[in-house]
Parts: structure tokens; C-alpha cells; sequence
């Protein structure tokens, strides 16, 4: 006989639940497409930017430009670049440990996508120049301003990171779950059982 889904089981959205191996599949199905952008993208600025002024597009609203970024947004922590390689080691733990409980597809692209930004960036501080856990990181998109005074400078690793992190906030203010449970639906079905003894 075959047990019932937990109680607020994401069935509908997810497909019976979403069961872990499905969730897991997907969420390095989604890492692994946002790290081969990631590299293919900087390995195009490298060849089509070195060298050349910014380059506007959509009427200046976004500008191609090549830079190397030592640290993180607005080159915050440049003078402490071998930091930055131990926080994505931890960061790539952390989901490692969220996968153990992973059911949940909409938790599975968010997870991807901080996986996936986050090993491309790792990547770039471990073997660009100038040297191992010390490279620079390779950007190439400003918006509004040709040389990332106005917003920083990113690349699209840095977009699956912050796009990854704004899902996984949303995910918690709607109350889903990583198991593909909601938790307003739990809440309601542990308050059912007051409210009838109220009502007996």
C-alpha cells in the first residue's frame, strides 16, 4: 500500500511531489548550463574585448566592457582575494547539505543557480591570473555606465548568484518548502484538529 504524500506536498507544480532524485537532477542540470554560460561568455569577452573601448548597446543602457575584479562588487575585499574561494567552498557545502532534503523543483533551479554562479566564479579566482585562490575575476557587462561607476561591473555568474538568492527568498515569503511541503498549509492542518474540538 502506498503511503499518502505529506500533508501541502507541492504535487501540483512539481509532479508527485517532486521526489529527491528529480529535484537533485535538476538542480545540477541547472548548475552546470549557468557555469558553461558563465565560462563561454568571459572566454568571448576575453577574445572580442581585450583591448577595446566599451561597447554600447540598447541605447547605453548596457555597455560590453572588459575588466578583471579582484575582489567582489565595486572591488570590495581586493586586498583580500583568498577569502573569496573559502566562502564558496562553504557556500557549495551549505548546498550540498540542502540537497540531502531536496524535493522541491522551484528550490532546485534556485539552488542551481547559486551553485552554478558560484562555481564559476570559483573557477576564475582559482586559476586565472595572477595565481592560484588569487585570480581575478573576469567581468564584461556594466549598465548605464561604460565603466561600472553607476552599477558594477558582472558577468553572468554574478547574475545566477543574485537571481538564485532573490527565487530563494521568495520561495521562504511564500512558505515552500526545500521538502515540497508549504508551510501556511501545515499550519492550517495542525490548527484543524483545535478548531473542531471547539466546534464539538
Amino acid at each position: 500500500m502506498t503511503a499518502a504524500p505529506p500533508a501541502g506536498s507541492d504535487t501540483t507544480e512539481s509532479g508527485a511531489g517532486a521526489p529527491r532524485r528529480k529535484a537533485v537532477g535538476l538542480l545540477l542540470g541547472v548548475s552546470l548550463f549557468a557555469l558553461l554560460a558563465d565560462l563561454g561568455t568571459k572566454q568571448l569577452a576575453l577574445a572580442e574585448l581585450t583591448g577595446r573601448e566599451p561597447v554600447s548597446v540598447l541605447g547605453g543602457a548596457v555597455y560590453f566592457t572588459l575588466t578583471r575584479n579582484s575582489g567582489a562588487a565595486w572591488s570590495i575585499g581586493s586586498d583580500h582575494t583568498w577569502i573569496f574561494p573559502i566562502i564558496t567552498f562553504l557556500v557549495i557545502g551549505w548546498i550540498a547539505w540542502m540537497a540531502l532534503r531536496l524535493r522541491s523543483l522551484p528550490w532546485a533551479v534556485s539552488l542551481g543557480l547559486v551553485l552554478g554562479g558560484a562555481l564559476g566564479n570559483l573557477l576564475d579566482r582559482l586559476f586565472r591570473a595572477p595565481g592560484h585562490f588569487v585570480g581575478h575575476v573576469v567581468d564584461m557587462i556594466s549598465l548605464f555606465d561604460p565603466y561600472g561607476q553607476v552599477w558594477p561591473v558582472f558577468n553572468l555568474a554574478d547574475s545566477a548568484l543574485v537571481c538564485g538568492v532573490v527565487l530563494a527568498v521568495f520561495l521562504e515569503l511564500t512558505g515552500r518548502q526545500r521538502d515540497g511541503s508549504r508551510l501556511r498549509d501545515e499550519k492550517r492542518d495542525d490548527a484543524a484538529p483545535a478548531e473542531q474540538r471547539e466546534s464539538a
